[in-house]
């Protein structure tokens, strides 16, 4: 599973970074980035936890 974020949707909340920090970090200027191009299996669950809690709805899965 890969994850990316939309720069032009992301508010920086923070949501992400909250409920999975091993995948998600944010920019200094308080943007959110996914960490890894490959989420390893054990954190999929949380990664799409993310996804699913994104106010902005700017994290999806990539192909």
């Amino acid at each position: 599973m890969r994850v990316v974020v939309d720069e032009d949707r992301c508010a920086g909340h923070g949501m992400c970074l909250t409920l999975c920090p091993e995948v998600f970090d944010m920019t200094d200027d308080g943007w959110a980035v996914a960490v890894p191009s490959e989420v390893p299996v054990d954190l999929e669950a949380a990664a799409r936890e993310a996804i699913q809690n994104c106010p902005e709805r700017a994290i999806s899965e990539a192909d």
